[in-house]
Formats: C-alpha cells, structure tokens, sequence
C-alpha cells in the first residue's frame, strides 16, 4: 500500500459523501428525521454513523483513543451535522496529505470505546474507513431515494472518470 493510492481512496471518499450530503441537504427537516427499517433507524441516525466512523479513525491515528461516540442527538439539523462534517474532513485530509509510505505499514494500538486495546496496520484500518463508508452511503442512497432524492451513482470508476 502506497500513500498516493490513499489519497485517491480519501479523494473518493470525500467525493462520495459529498453527493450523499449535497442530496441530503434538499430534504426538509422533517425528511431529515423520516424513521426507516435501516439499522440507525432514520438519515440522520446513519450519517452520524459515518461521520463517527471517520472521526474516530482519525483520532485514533493520531494516538487518540476517543472513549465516547457521536450520536445522532448531537446534531439537531442536517446543517450542524454538515458544519461538523467540513470539519472533520479537513482534518482528515490533512492527515491524508500527510501520512508516509511508513506509516502506511505500521502497527498502530488504539482503546476502543468498550476498553478494549487492538493494534492494527495503518493501511489496513484506513481502507477499512472507506469501505465502511461505502456501506453507509449505499443505506443512506437507498433511504434518500425513498424519499425522491437519488444522489446518483456512487461508483468509485465514475469519480476516477471526472477526475482524469
């Protein structure tokens, strides 16, 4: 694994939750809150997920073991959800643009928010953040269309297309 690949999962990723976050923001407040079968119960519920994901994989990283989580009440509209997301994502870009090849290939400990220590390669914990995004995205597409606002095709081909 290499840092440029990195950068280009990250330059996706960012990409991605664009379309989602963009779609999600012509929703009214009420849509915002629809309840749903998905696991996080409602939009907001699984945005919060992914965000949380982001955020405390970042931490993490950065030798920061976060013992509490984000939860959807934190964000009382899609738009302090959004703010809190511009700016997790500039520090998780930062980060990005940062990281070396070294890195990339070593062994990191971090304490879960249950207590427990693991230990896992960089590289590893990092593709695993996009994909878990990839996941909560694909709930989050399915429940905006639902409510009549597809964000589109969320395919990784199509965003190496545009930026070529």
């Amino acid at each position: 694994m290499n840092r440029q690949y990195i950068r280009i999962l990250y330059q996706y990723n960012q990409w991605a939750n664009a379309r989602i976050l963009d779609t999600a923001a012509k929703l009214s407040p009420e849509q915002f809150l629809v309840p749903s079968e998905q696991p996080h119960r409602y939009l907001r519920g699984v945005l919060t997920h992914t965000l949380f994901a982001e955020w405390i994989w970042r931490n993490r990283w950065n030798g920061i073991s976060p013992t509490t989580r984000l939860k959807p009440d934190d964000f009382a509209t899609f738009e302090s959800l959004r703010v809190r997301w511009q700016t997790e994502e500039a520090e998780l870009m930062k980060f990005i643009s940062q990281v070396t090849d070294e890195q990339l290939k070593a062994p990191f400990q971090y304490t879960s928010t249950e207590g427990v220590i693991y230990e896992n390669i960089l590289w590893e914990a990092m593709a695993h953040v996009v994909n878990h995004g990839t996941q909560h995205r694909s709930e989050a597409a399915i429940l905006l269309t639902k409510l009549g606002y597809s964000p589109g095709d969320l395919d990784m081909i199509l965003f190496l297309r545009k930026k070529l």
